[in-house]
Protein backbone atom coordinates (compact mmCIF):
# COMPACT_ATOMS: atom_id res chain seq x y z
CA UNK A 1 0.00 0.00 0.00
CA UNK A 2 1.71 3.39 -1.11
CA UNK A 3 -0.48 5.71 0.36
CA UNK A 4 -2.40 5.13 3.55
CA UNK A 5 -6.37 6.09 2.71
CA UNK A 6 -7.68 8.52 5.87
CA UNK A 7 -10.64 11.11 5.87
CA UNK A 8 -10.60 14.40 7.22
CA UNK A 9 -12.93 15.98 9.61
CA UNK A 10 -12.86 19.80 8.09
CA UNK A 11 -16.12 20.90 9.75
CA UNK A 12 -15.61 24.61 10.54
CA UNK A 13 -11.67 23.98 10.05
CA UNK A 14 -9.63 26.36 7.86
CA UNK A 15 -8.36 25.11 4.37
CA UNK A 16 -5.63 26.77 2.30
CA UNK A 17 -6.22 27.07 -1.23
CA UNK A 18 -3.01 28.81 -2.90
CA UNK A 19 -3.36 30.00 -6.41
CA UNK A 20 -6.47 31.35 -8.74
CA UNK A 21 -8.30 29.73 -11.25
CA UNK A 22 -10.74 27.02 -12.40
CA UNK A 23 -8.70 24.49 -10.84
CA UNK A 24 -8.30 26.24 -7.53
CA UNK A 25 -11.78 26.88 -7.46
CA UNK A 26 -13.18 23.31 -7.88
CA UNK A 27 -11.07 22.39 -5.28
CA UNK A 28 -12.32 24.87 -3.07
CA UNK A 29 -16.08 23.91 -3.89
CA UNK A 30 -14.99 20.29 -2.96
CA UNK A 31 -13.85 21.02 0.48
CA UNK A 32 -16.58 23.44 1.26
CA UNK A 33 -18.84 20.33 0.55
CA UNK A 34 -16.84 18.92 3.64
CA UNK A 35 -18.12 21.99 5.50
CA UNK A 36 -14.42 23.42 5.43
CA UNK A 37 -13.59 27.18 6.07
CA UNK A 38 -12.12 27.79 2.65
CA UNK A 39 -8.78 30.24 2.76
CA UNK A 40 -8.09 31.82 -0.08
CA UNK A 41 -4.49 33.29 -1.21
CA UNK A 42 -2.85 34.18 -4.71
CA UNK A 43 1.29 34.05 -3.06
CA UNK A 44 2.46 32.40 -0.21
CA UNK A 45 2.97 33.42 2.98
CA UNK A 46 3.45 30.54 6.20
CA UNK A 47 1.48 33.18 8.56
CA UNK A 48 -1.49 31.88 6.58
CA UNK A 49 -1.03 28.09 7.48
CA UNK A 50 -1.65 29.33 11.27
CA UNK A 51 -4.75 27.09 11.92
CA UNK A 52 -4.93 25.13 8.92
CA UNK A 53 -5.82 21.57 8.96
CA UNK A 54 -5.12 20.66 4.72
CA UNK A 55 -3.25 22.90 1.87
CA UNK A 56 -3.99 22.98 -1.31
CA UNK A 57 -1.66 24.29 -4.12
CA UNK A 58 -3.11 25.02 -7.50
CA UNK A 59 -2.50 27.63 -10.20
CA UNK A 60 0.25 28.94 -8.56
CA UNK A 61 3.92 29.84 -9.41
CA UNK A 62 6.56 26.90 -8.88
CA UNK A 63 8.80 28.57 -6.53
CA UNK A 64 5.17 29.68 -4.37
CA UNK A 65 4.05 26.02 -4.78
CA UNK A 66 7.53 24.56 -3.38
CA UNK A 67 7.50 27.03 -0.52
CA UNK A 68 3.84 25.54 0.53
CA UNK A 69 4.67 21.99 0.69
CA UNK A 70 8.04 22.89 2.57
CA UNK A 71 6.43 24.75 4.50
CA UNK A 72 3.78 22.04 5.29
CA UNK A 73 5.90 19.27 5.80
CA UNK A 74 7.78 21.37 8.36
CA UNK A 75 4.32 22.17 10.81
CA UNK A 76 2.64 18.18 9.72
CA UNK A 77 0.25 20.26 7.55
CA UNK A 78 -1.07 17.81 5.25
CA UNK A 79 -0.26 19.22 1.89
CA UNK A 80 -1.94 18.50 -2.01
CA UNK A 81 -0.04 20.33 -4.44
CA UNK A 82 -2.17 19.51 -7.81
CA UNK A 83 -0.66 17.34 -10.47
CA UNK A 84 2.78 16.88 -8.25
CA UNK A 85 2.35 14.46 -6.36
CA UNK A 86 6.17 14.75 -5.39
CA UNK A 87 4.99 17.82 -3.27
CA UNK A 88 2.09 16.16 -1.73
CA UNK A 89 1.90 14.40 1.60
CA UNK A 90 -2.32 14.23 0.98
CA UNK A 91 -3.66 12.70 -2.26
CA UNK A 92 -7.18 14.05 -3.82
CA UNK A 93 -9.20 11.36 -4.65
CA UNK A 94 -12.02 10.79 -6.65
CA UNK A 95 -15.11 10.78 -4.62
CA UNK A 96 -18.68 8.81 -4.15
CA UNK A 97 -20.48 10.63 -1.91
CA UNK A 98 -23.82 8.55 -0.73
CA UNK A 99 -23.32 10.15 2.95
CA UNK A 100 -22.72 9.39 5.49
CA UNK A 101 -20.96 6.59 3.28
CA UNK A 102 -18.26 8.11 1.39
CA UNK A 103 -15.68 6.31 -1.07
CA UNK A 104 -12.55 7.55 -2.24
CA UNK A 105 -10.45 6.47 -5.33
CA UNK A 106 -7.00 7.07 -5.57
CA UNK A 107 -4.34 5.98 -7.93
CA UNK A 108 -1.42 7.39 -5.77
CA UNK A 109 -1.07 10.76 -8.27
CA UNK A 110 0.13 8.55 -11.09
CA UNK A 111 -3.15 8.55 -12.96
CA UNK A 112 -5.93 10.70 -11.75
CA UNK A 113 -7.76 9.69 -15.20
CA UNK A 114 -7.59 5.45 -14.07
CA UNK A 115 -9.62 7.03 -10.53
CA UNK A 116 -12.56 8.89 -12.06
CA UNK A 117 -13.10 5.84 -14.42
CA UNK A 118 -12.83 3.87 -11.73
CA UNK A 119 -15.15 5.98 -9.26
CA UNK A 120 -17.71 6.10 -12.37
CA UNK A 121 -17.91 2.15 -12.41
CA UNK A 122 -18.52 2.15 -9.05
CA UNK A 123 -21.68 5.15 -9.13
CA UNK A 124 -22.99 2.40 -11.61
CA UNK A 125 -23.13 -0.31 -8.89
CA UNK A 126 -24.25 1.69 -5.82
CA UNK A 127 -28.08 2.98 -5.33
CA UNK A 128 -28.34 6.06 -4.59
CA UNK A 129 -30.46 5.17 -1.82
CA UNK A 130 -27.68 3.75 0.11
CA UNK A 131 -26.91 6.60 2.79
CA UNK A 132 -30.33 5.80 3.72
CA UNK A 133 -29.06 2.20 4.72
CA UNK A 134 -26.36 3.57 7.03
CA UNK A 135 -28.59 6.49 8.92
CA UNK A 136 -31.17 3.40 9.53
CA UNK A 137 -27.96 1.15 10.90
CA UNK A 138 -27.13 4.53 13.07
CA UNK A 139 -30.62 4.86 14.40
CA UNK A 140 -30.71 1.22 15.66
CA UNK A 141 -26.83 1.16 16.86
CA UNK A 142 -27.50 1.51 20.85
CA UNK A 143 -30.64 -1.06 20.41
CA UNK A 144 -27.96 -3.47 18.59
CA UNK A 145 -25.53 -3.08 21.14
CA UNK A 146 -27.84 -3.61 23.70
CA UNK A 147 -29.89 -6.81 22.22
CA UNK A 148 -26.74 -8.23 21.34
CA UNK A 149 -23.55 -7.60 23.30
CA UNK A 150 -21.62 -10.49 21.93
CA UNK A 151 -19.35 -9.04 18.85
CA UNK A 152 -19.58 -12.04 16.80
CA UNK A 153 -23.46 -12.25 17.75
CA UNK A 154 -23.82 -8.47 16.75
CA UNK A 155 -21.49 -8.74 13.57
CA UNK A 156 -23.52 -11.30 11.82
CA UNK A 157 -26.96 -9.58 12.45
CA UNK A 158 -25.88 -7.10 10.93
CA UNK A 159 -24.73 -8.64 7.86
CA UNK A 160 -27.52 -10.22 7.19
CA UNK A 161 -29.96 -7.25 8.20
CA UNK A 162 -28.04 -4.49 5.89
CA UNK A 163 -28.24 -6.90 3.33
CA UNK A 164 -31.80 -7.83 3.65
CA UNK A 165 -35.56 -6.61 3.50
CA UNK A 166 -34.57 -3.37 5.90
CA UNK A 167 -32.02 -2.17 3.25
CA UNK A 168 -34.38 -2.50 0.50
CA UNK A 169 -36.91 -0.80 2.51
CA UNK A 170 -34.02 2.04 3.35
CA UNK A 171 -33.05 2.42 -0.36
CA UNK A 172 -36.66 2.45 -1.78
CA UNK A 173 -37.32 5.29 1.15
CA UNK A 174 -39.89 3.93 3.14
CA UNK A 175 -38.10 4.76 6.40
CA UNK A 176 -40.99 3.42 8.17
CA UNK A 177 -41.07 0.27 6.81
CA UNK A 178 -37.24 -0.20 7.26
CA UNK A 179 -37.70 0.48 10.59
CA UNK A 180 -39.90 -1.67 11.92
CA UNK A 181 -38.61 -4.42 9.60
CA UNK A 182 -35.00 -3.89 11.26
CA UNK A 183 -36.78 -3.97 14.40
CA UNK A 184 -38.38 -7.20 13.74
CA UNK A 185 -35.26 -8.47 13.27
CA UNK A 186 -33.29 -7.39 16.07
CA UNK A 187 -35.79 -9.20 18.18
CA UNK A 188 -35.49 -12.24 16.64
CA UNK A 189 -31.51 -12.21 16.45
CA UNK A 190 -29.77 -14.95 18.38
CA UNK A 191 -27.91 -13.32 20.95
CA UNK A 192 -25.28 -16.17 20.57
CA UNK A 193 -24.11 -17.16 17.67
CA UNK A 194 -24.23 -21.01 16.25
CA UNK A 195 -20.32 -21.74 15.13
CA UNK A 196 -20.14 -23.49 11.12
CA UNK A 197 -17.19 -24.56 9.21
CA UNK A 198 -16.91 -23.51 5.58
CA UNK A 199 -14.45 -25.86 3.87
CA UNK A 200 -13.92 -23.45 1.01
CA UNK A 201 -11.54 -24.14 -2.20
CA UNK A 202 -9.07 -21.11 -2.65
CA UNK A 203 -8.20 -22.24 -6.14
CA UNK A 204 -4.51 -21.95 -7.33
CA UNK A 205 -3.89 -19.37 -5.33
CA UNK A 206 -4.67 -16.07 -8.00
CA UNK A 207 -7.27 -14.21 -6.19
CA UNK A 208 -9.43 -13.81 -9.31
CA UNK A 209 -10.19 -17.60 -9.37
CA UNK A 210 -11.87 -17.70 -6.13
CA UNK A 211 -15.67 -18.37 -6.52
CA UNK A 212 -17.99 -16.16 -5.88
CA UNK A 213 -19.53 -18.15 -2.90
CA UNK A 214 -15.81 -17.88 -1.47
CA UNK A 215 -15.37 -14.29 -1.53
CA UNK A 216 -18.45 -13.34 0.18
CA UNK A 217 -17.68 -16.13 3.05
CA UNK A 218 -14.02 -14.97 3.54
CA UNK A 219 -15.96 -11.53 3.74
CA UNK A 220 -17.90 -12.86 6.43
CA UNK A 221 -15.66 -15.22 8.46
CA UNK A 222 -14.51 -14.28 11.77
CA UNK A 223 -11.41 -17.07 11.64
CA UNK A 224 -9.57 -17.99 8.61
CA UNK A 225 -7.44 -21.36 8.84
CA UNK A 226 -5.48 -21.68 5.91
CA UNK A 227 -2.41 -23.82 4.85
CA UNK A 228 0.84 -22.82 2.53
CA UNK A 229 -1.49 -23.07 -0.64
CA UNK A 230 -3.64 -20.35 0.36
CA UNK A 231 -1.52 -17.22 -1.30
CA UNK A 232 -1.63 -13.54 0.27
CA UNK A 233 -3.72 -12.52 -2.72
CA UNK A 234 -6.38 -14.87 -1.51
CA UNK A 235 -5.89 -13.68 2.20
CA UNK A 236 -6.31 -10.03 1.24
CA UNK A 237 -9.75 -10.59 -0.13
CA UNK A 238 -10.97 -11.79 3.49
CA UNK A 239 -12.23 -9.24 6.41
CA UNK A 240 -9.37 -7.12 7.66
CA UNK A 241 -10.06 -8.31 11.17
CA UNK A 242 -10.53 -11.55 10.73
CA UNK A 243 -8.23 -13.55 12.63
CA UNK A 244 -5.72 -15.85 10.14
CA UNK A 245 -4.45 -19.31 11.22
CA UNK A 246 -1.72 -20.88 9.20
CA UNK A 247 -1.94 -24.62 9.89
CA UNK A 248 0.07 -25.40 6.47
CA UNK A 249 1.76 -29.25 5.49
CA UNK A 250 4.09 -29.88 3.43
CA UNK A 251 4.96 -33.72 2.61
CA UNK A 252 6.92 -34.95 5.91
CA UNK A 253 6.96 -31.41 7.34
CA UNK A 254 3.51 -30.58 8.73
CA UNK A 255 3.09 -27.37 11.13
CA UNK A 256 0.11 -29.44 12.53
CA UNK A 257 -1.09 -32.51 12.69
CA UNK A 258 -4.51 -33.28 10.71
CA UNK A 259 -6.13 -34.23 13.74
CA UNK A 260 -4.94 -31.43 15.46
CA UNK A 261 -6.78 -29.20 12.41
CA UNK A 262 -10.12 -31.38 13.15
CA UNK A 263 -9.77 -30.53 16.48
CA UNK A 264 -9.19 -26.79 16.26
CA UNK A 265 -12.11 -26.33 13.71
CA UNK A 266 -14.48 -28.14 16.36
CA UNK A 267 -13.27 -25.62 18.99
CA UNK A 268 -13.74 -22.34 16.98
CA UNK A 269 -17.01 -23.78 15.98
CA UNK A 270 -17.97 -24.62 19.42
CA UNK A 271 -17.37 -21.05 20.50
CA UNK A 272 -20.04 -19.78 18.02
CA UNK A 273 -17.33 -18.53 15.59
CA UNK A 274 -17.97 -18.72 11.35
CA UNK A 275 -14.91 -20.38 10.09
CA UNK A 276 -13.34 -20.39 6.88
CA UNK A 277 -10.80 -23.67 6.11
CA UNK A 278 -9.09 -22.30 3.36
CA UNK A 279 -7.49 -24.86 1.11
CA UNK A 280 -5.45 -24.82 -2.12
CA UNK A 281 -7.05 -26.02 -4.80
CA UNK A 282 -10.68 -27.87 -4.15
CA UNK A 283 -11.24 -29.33 -0.61
CA UNK A 284 -12.19 -32.71 -1.51
CA UNK A 285 -9.41 -33.52 -4.43
CA UNK A 286 -6.78 -34.76 -2.39
CA UNK A 287 -6.99 -31.49 0.31
CA UNK A 288 -8.09 -33.59 3.33
CA UNK A 289 -11.69 -32.10 3.56
CA UNK A 290 -13.17 -35.22 3.56
CA UNK A 291 -11.46 -36.02 6.64
CA UNK A 292 -12.46 -32.52 8.07
CA UNK A 293 -15.79 -33.15 7.23
CA UNK A 294 -16.10 -36.36 8.66
CA UNK A 295 -14.69 -34.74 12.44
CA UNK A 296 -17.19 -31.79 11.79
CA UNK A 297 -19.61 -34.04 11.49
CA UNK A 298 -18.96 -36.77 14.60
CA UNK A 299 -19.12 -33.25 16.45
CA UNK A 300 -22.32 -32.45 15.39
CA UNK A 301 -20.72 -28.79 13.71
CA UNK A 302 -22.94 -27.63 10.52
CA UNK A 303 -19.95 -27.77 7.54
CA UNK A 304 -20.57 -26.51 3.88
CA UNK A 305 -18.13 -27.71 0.93
CA UNK A 306 -17.26 -24.31 -1.29
CA UNK A 307 -15.84 -25.76 -4.68
CA UNK A 308 -12.32 -24.55 -5.85
CA UNK A 309 -10.33 -24.81 -9.15
CA UNK A 310 -8.48 -27.77 -8.19
CA UNK A 311 -4.64 -28.00 -9.57
CA UNK A 312 -5.37 -30.07 -12.52
CA UNK A 313 -7.59 -28.14 -14.50
CA UNK A 314 -5.71 -24.10 -13.45
CA UNK A 315 -2.47 -26.24 -14.27
CA UNK A 316 -3.58 -27.21 -17.32
CA UNK A 317 -5.61 -24.34 -18.98
CA UNK A 318 -2.38 -21.94 -17.88
CA UNK A 319 -0.34 -24.29 -19.78
CA UNK A 320 -2.26 -24.66 -22.71
CA UNK A 321 -2.49 -28.30 -22.04
CA UNK A 322 -6.05 -30.36 -22.95
CA UNK A 323 -6.65 -32.42 -20.69
CA UNK A 324 -8.90 -34.17 -23.08
CA UNK A 325 -8.79 -34.53 -26.78
CA UNK A 326 -11.24 -36.52 -28.99
CA UNK A 327 -7.87 -37.58 -31.06
CA UNK A 328 -5.40 -38.11 -28.05
CA UNK A 329 -7.68 -38.51 -24.93
CA UNK A 330 -11.03 -39.60 -23.86
CA UNK A 331 -10.41 -39.42 -20.12
CA UNK A 332 -8.45 -37.99 -17.58
CA UNK A 333 -7.68 -39.13 -13.92
CA UNK A 334 -6.41 -37.18 -10.96
CA UNK A 335 -3.96 -39.66 -8.61
CA UNK A 336 -2.08 -39.01 -5.86
CA UNK A 337 2.30 -39.60 -6.37
CA UNK A 338 2.50 -41.29 -3.22
CA UNK A 339 0.43 -43.79 -0.67
CA UNK A 340 -0.30 -42.22 2.83
CA UNK A 341 3.00 -44.65 3.48
CA UNK A 342 4.90 -42.57 1.19
CA UNK A 343 5.01 -45.42 -1.49
CA UNK A 344 3.87 -45.24 -5.05
CA UNK A 345 0.79 -47.57 -6.14
CA UNK A 346 0.46 -47.11 -10.39
CA UNK A 347 -1.48 -50.33 -10.91
CA UNK A 348 -3.93 -50.34 -13.38
CA UNK A 349 -3.26 -46.40 -14.53
CA UNK A 350 -1.42 -47.09 -17.92
CA UNK A 351 -4.86 -46.97 -20.17
CA UNK A 352 -5.08 -45.84 -23.54
CA UNK A 353 -6.33 -42.90 -24.59
CA UNK A 354 -6.17 -41.20 -20.78
CA UNK A 355 -4.30 -38.48 -18.79
CA UNK A 356 -2.78 -38.67 -15.93
CA UNK A 357 -2.90 -35.60 -13.51
CA UNK A 358 -0.66 -36.56 -10.42
CA UNK A 359 -0.45 -34.51 -7.37
CA UNK A 360 2.25 -34.39 -4.85
CA UNK A 361 4.40 -36.64 -7.36
CA UNK A 362 7.69 -34.71 -7.97
CA UNK A 363 9.20 -36.24 -4.71
CA UNK A 364 8.29 -40.06 -5.86
CA UNK A 365 9.21 -39.05 -9.45
CA UNK A 366 11.53 -41.89 -10.44
CA UNK A 367 9.47 -44.63 -8.84
CA UNK A 368 6.38 -43.12 -10.40
CA UNK A 369 8.19 -43.38 -13.89
CA UNK A 370 9.58 -46.72 -13.15
CA UNK A 371 6.09 -48.02 -12.06
CA UNK A 372 4.41 -46.55 -15.48
CA UNK A 373 6.82 -48.16 -17.56
CA UNK A 374 6.44 -51.48 -15.73
CA UNK A 375 2.97 -51.23 -16.38
CA UNK A 376 3.38 -50.50 -20.10
CA UNK A 377 4.13 -46.57 -20.83
CA UNK A 378 6.51 -45.95 -23.00
CA UNK A 379 9.19 -43.59 -21.37
CA UNK A 380 8.58 -40.92 -24.41
CA UNK A 381 5.16 -40.01 -23.68
CA UNK A 382 4.69 -36.71 -23.50
CA UNK A 383 4.73 -35.26 -19.87
CA UNK A 384 4.80 -32.07 -17.88
CA UNK A 385 5.57 -30.07 -14.64
CA UNK A 386 3.76 -27.07 -13.87
CA UNK A 387 4.55 -25.10 -10.71
CA UNK A 388 2.42 -22.74 -8.75
CA UNK A 389 0.22 -23.04 -11.94
CA UNK A 390 -2.85 -20.81 -12.81
CA UNK A 391 -0.82 -17.57 -11.01
CA UNK A 392 1.32 -15.19 -12.02
CA UNK A 393 4.19 -17.17 -10.77
CA UNK A 394 3.66 -20.21 -13.14
CA UNK A 395 6.41 -22.11 -14.68
CA UNK A 396 5.96 -25.53 -17.29
CA UNK A 397 8.99 -27.78 -17.72
CA UNK A 398 8.06 -30.00 -20.64
CA UNK A 399 9.40 -33.38 -22.20
CA UNK A 400 8.70 -36.71 -22.05
CA UNK A 401 7.91 -39.06 -18.81
CA UNK A 402 11.81 -40.09 -18.73
CA UNK A 403 13.31 -36.55 -19.12
CA UNK A 404 10.67 -35.07 -16.52
CA UNK A 405 11.90 -37.45 -14.20
CA UNK A 406 15.20 -36.62 -15.07
CA UNK A 407 15.19 -32.92 -15.22
CA UNK A 408 11.96 -32.03 -12.77
CA UNK A 409 13.61 -32.97 -9.30
CA UNK A 410 16.47 -30.10 -10.04
CA UNK A 411 14.00 -27.72 -11.85
CA UNK A 412 11.29 -27.42 -9.08
CA UNK A 413 11.52 -24.54 -6.84
CA UNK A 414 9.43 -25.74 -3.85
CA UNK A 415 6.47 -24.21 -4.82
CA UNK A 416 2.66 -26.96 -5.71
CA UNK A 417 3.85 -28.74 -8.83
CA UNK A 418 1.40 -31.08 -10.45
CA UNK A 419 2.61 -33.69 -13.28
CA UNK A 420 0.99 -34.24 -16.56
CA UNK A 421 1.39 -37.33 -18.69
CA UNK A 422 -0.37 -38.52 -22.06
CA UNK A 423 -0.28 -37.92 -25.41
CA UNK A 424 -2.97 -34.63 -25.13
CA UNK A 425 0.05 -33.13 -22.84
CA UNK A 426 1.97 -33.12 -26.10
CA UNK A 427 -0.95 -31.14 -27.84
CA UNK A 428 0.37 -27.75 -29.87
CA UNK A 429 -0.70 -25.83 -26.99
CA UNK A 430 1.61 -22.93 -26.35
CA UNK A 431 -0.08 -21.98 -30.03
CA UNK A 432 -2.92 -21.32 -27.70
CA UNK A 433 -1.40 -19.29 -25.70
CA UNK A 434 0.30 -16.66 -28.18
CA UNK A 435 -2.67 -16.68 -29.96
CA UNK A 436 -4.49 -15.08 -26.50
Amino acid sequence: MQHFPVFLDLQARPVLVLGAGEVAERKADLLRQAGAEIRFAVSFDAALLEGCALAIGADAPESELQALATACRARGIPVNVVDRPALCTALMPAIIDRAPVTIAVSSGGAAPVLARMIRQKIEALLPPGLGRVAALAERFKSAVRARLPDLAARRRFLDATLGGLPADLAIAGREAEADSAFATALDAAETRPRGMVHLVGAGPGAADLLTLRALRLLGEADVIVHDRLGTEAVLEMARRDAERIFVGKARANHCMKQEDINALLIRLAHEGRRVVRLKGGDPLVFGRGGEEAEALAAAGIPCEVVPGVTAALACAAGAGIPLTHRDAARAVTFVTGHRRDGGVDVRGLVQPGQTLAIYMGISTLAPLRDGLVAEGMAPTMPAAVIERGGTPQQRVLRGTLDSIARDAPGWVTGGPALLLVGEAVGRGAQGWLQAA
